[in-house]
């Protein structure tokens, strides 16, 4: 659980490196049916800020705790970026597609975080 806990701060810290915003997590730990443990969310500004977030975590969470994602998709269009790190996923948005999906409704008895954006 402590790495858990580890990987989730470096993946924070690592979207907050390219400033991402509005960073939520969902602890979906105590939901059966849930494909994760943990959702990560955020959002970009533009195409090209969300391919540098996404980039942003792989990079600083292979150098600080040396993990690396099991896989990651969405580059083609850098929309929407998921990155696979086994029970905990990151997605990052441009906000039109955060707020298209809403993920965060989708598992609404899940435990939310918000974290306030750096300034």
């Amino acid at each position: 659980m402590e790495e858990q806990k580890l990987l989730i701060k470096k993946i924070i810290e690592g979207i907050q490196e390219k400033k991402g915003k509005k960073i939520t997590t969902v602890d979906m730990t105590k939901i059966d049916s849930a494909s994760a443990g943990h959702f990560i969310i955020c959002e970009g500004n533009s195409t090209m800020q969300v391919s540098s977030i996404a980039d942003s975590i792989r990079e600083y969470v292979r150098e600080n705790i040396n993990i690396k994602p099991f896989g990651y998709d969405g580059y083609q269009n850098s929309q929407w970026i998921v990155i696979d790190y086994g029970d905990i996923l990151v997605h990052v948005f441009l906000p039109e597609y955060r707020e298209y999906y809403k993920l965060e409704q989708l598992w609404n008895d899940a435990k939310l975080t918000d974290i306030p954006d750096l300034e």
